[in-house]
């Protein structure tokens, strides 16, 4: 009888990233997925103290005053105040909710979408499982502001625009052009009847960098009259377990279909995960995420030492977000090789592949390591990553 490798045998061939994240998690130098791996500060070890405490504040409390608390602070430590003005974001316990309750619909309307590339996977997985049709664009196609509108006007010939600000891998956020990377990409988008669909999920990276400035996005959205979908999240930024929230808000014009669907997936996230987020969001807006930016700053400033003249060339981003992207300068390993060689050192990264969603090989240049650890820990994983570069140099 002939059998088959389960999904968790080494055997089983990996289909999407986070098949390779599933196999990361049981790797001694984890540096795969984006999720907050890295020790607390000592404010929010304060938090963790305070853990039962939030338990029964939120036992006794309302799910309406944990839902409005949260969302006043995250839009509050973000400067959205048009999206807290609003009160109309829908709640969730995970970003991949909030892009189903999107991707729901875009099929329901029947829209075709043109989707940034490269991005994270699971953005055109659960697109693609929900039947949606999806065309490639470039991320190239938003580096140039006298550009952006004449791209866009060249290579978008369906309904929706999906991007990703700042962008997983790469790092690339249209708030390098200040205000007017985004005002491009909405006059397009209204010039043309485009509904837009942003992932904000790595957008804290880009507060309290002096080179960057989020200004009120909600505010441009709202006032240009577009139809939007803007996803946000706090799974990337603060070490909390995994006990998270995303958020998802539409347009008025899209509110009330957009909300009847978010009815149809889940009634409410725990009050008790919001009251405990709502203190970590508090104190990150005291510290200006000073605790979140030193461990990456730390983690990125190890990465650039250890690969240093080797064959990984470390790709610099526009925003600090917690991911480095590498390019492999050799003339026959790829990303999946290299991926595996890494592996074997029980040094787990993400090989490119899968980011450039339309065209694989692409990928094959590059790899992906998560930045948020715990500085020792990544500094470990750094030194047996460079042993496995420099046994392959040039």
């Amino acid at each position: 009888m002939t059998t088959h490798p389960s999904p968790t045998s080494p055997d089983h061939q990996l289909l999407d990233l986070t098949q390779h994240e599933i196999q990361a998690l049981r790797t001694r130098f984890n540096l795969a997925d984006a999720h907050t791996h890295q020790q607390q500060s000592d404010s929010q070890r304060e938090i963790v103290a305070r853990l039962p405490e939030l338990w029964y504040e939120a036992e006794r409390g309302l799910q309406a005053t944990a839902e409005e608390r949260f969302i006043e602070a995250f839009f509050t430590l973000h400067r959205q105040d048009t999206a807290l003005a609003k009160n109309k974001t829908l709640l969730s316990y995970a970003a991949s909710i909030s892009t189903m309750v999107a991707g729901m619909y875009l099929k329901q309307q029947r829209k075709s979408v043109t989707l940034v590339e490269p991005c994270f996977d699971n953005l055109y997985d659960v697109l693609n499982n929900m039947g949606v049709p999806m065309y490639p664009i470039e991320e190239s196609a938003l580096h140039d502001p006298d550009r952006i509108y004449s791209e866009l006007k060249r290579l978008v010939r369906t309904d929706a625009l999906f991007l990703v600000d700042p962008n997983n891998p790469t790092g690339f956020t249209l708030l390098q052009h200040g205000r007017r990377g985004f005002e491009e990409v909405v006059r397009f988008c209204k010039d043309h009847n485009k509904l837009l669909v942003i992932d904000f999920c790595f957008a804290s990276f880009t507060l309290y960098d002096e080179k960057l400035a989020r200004f009120d996005i909600y505010e441009l959205l709202e006032s240009s009259g577009i139809s939007y979908l803007a996803i946000e999240d706090t799974g990337k930024t603060w070490p909390v377990q995994d006990a998270k929230a995303a958020m998802i808000t539409a347009s008025d014009d899209i509110r009330e279909d957009v909300y009847n669907l978010h009815t149809s997936v889940l009634l409410n996230v725990s009050p008790f995960v919001l009251n405990m987020l709502t203190q970590y969001v508090q104190d990150s807006t005291r510290d200006q995420l000073g605790s979140v930016r030193e461990v990456l700053t730390q983690n990125r400033e190890a990465i650039r030492k250890a690969i240093d003249g080797t064959i990984l060339e470390y790709q610099e981003p526009v925003a600090g977000v917690s991911v480095a992207w590498a390019r492999i300068n050799h003339p026959e390993l790829t990303a999946t090789e290299l991926q595996r060689l890494l592996a074997e050192a029980e040094v787990y990264v993400l090989p490119g592949r899968f980011f450039y969603w339309s065209q694989p090989d692409r990928g094959e240049a590059f790899v992906r390591f998560a930045l948020a650890r715990d500085p020792q820990v990544f500094s470990d994983a750094m030194a047996r990553t460079r042993e496995v570069l420099d046994r392959h140099a040039v």
